[in-house]
């Protein structure tokens, strides 16, 4: 059997065992309350967010549409039955225009479905849908990095690079946490001038 990716179908023998077929497409406004579910998961149970409450849906749909307005993949991965079992996005990393070829990425799989090869499966997805949107870095923020070994590992073996740690810049579920920075180059980083045709020049220009 064969697994799809954003419309291209990878051959059987490079699959995880565990896995039969996963594919990975843009996100949908009906992914929005798996999206919420799993998004809660790990705002109550996990230190990877720092945000402290879940949002509700109408807040993570309103989210979910300012990144697609704007041209930012925002992708999800289902099984053969149409169960989401994760979705990753990449958006702003930070506001000011001189920031524009640099994207911040997020991943949040299903605990069920965690540890199966879900996750780097989106990744690979987004790193792709980004290189070919023109952005230069991708940058990872990882809270409760130092402990986050999955995460770490996942941006690694995906080939991003340490990039640096902010020690104790977090504080949830009774401890302090520590978020680790990771970073990948791509369409030539610093070492070519910006491409006029990529969405961070075409959106600077429509901005201007």
């Amino acid at each position: 059997m064969n697994r799809a990716i954003l419309g291209k179908t990878i051959p059987a023998e490079t699959m995880s065992p565990t896995i039969s077929d996963i594919s990975i497409r843009p996100a949908v406004a009906t992914d929005i309350p798996a999206v919420t579910r799993i998004y809660a998961h790990a705002v109550e149970h996990g230190t990877a967010t720092y945000e402290l409450e879940p949002p509700p849906e109408s807040e993570m749909t309103m989210r979910m549409e300012a990144l697609q307005a704007q041209g930012y993949p925002y992708m999800v991965a289902e099984n053969q039955e149409r169960r989401l079992l994760g979705y990753a996005y990449a958006g702003p990393f930070r506001a000011r225009r001189a920031y524009r070829f640099i994207v911040e990425d997020s991943v949040y799989i299903d605990p069920q479905a965690q540890g199966r090869g879900v996750g780097r499966l989106l990744m690979e997805a987004l790193i792709a849908e980004c290189r070919r949107l023109g952005f230069r870095q991708l940058i990872a923020v990882i809270g409760d990095g130092t402990n986050h070994r999955a995460s770490i590992r996942l941006h690694e073996v995906t080939g991003f690079v340490h990039a640096g740690v902010l020690k104790g810049s977090g504080y949830k579920h009774g401890k302090w946490l520590d978020t680790v920075f990771m970073q990948l180059e791509m369409n030539g980083g610093d070492t070519l001038p910006p491409d006029p045709d990529s969405l961070p020049e075409r959106m600077f220009r429509k901005a201007v």
